[in-house]
């Protein structure tokens, strides 16, 4: 299977620009989560982090 893949990838032209373009994509959603993290308020991460334990839910507990 991998066989026929990379046989398939060697014939299109600029295709070792891809993963390039992917791992670039990649890195940079992170470092964008990752600065959008840092630099959020303490207080709605409390708030965010209180969430499942809020007992004051309009959802039923029950399966029905």
């Amino acid at each position: 299977m991998f066989k026929f893949i990379k046989q398939y990838a060697e014939t299109i032209d600029g295709a070792q620009v891809y993963p390039m373009i992917s791992l670039l994509i990649f890195f940079i959603f992170f470092v964008v989560l990752l600065l959008y993290v840092k630099t959020m308020d303490k207080n709605r991460i409390k708030q965010i982090s209180n969430i499942p334990l809020d007992q004051e839910t309009d959802q039923p507990t029950t399966i029905s």
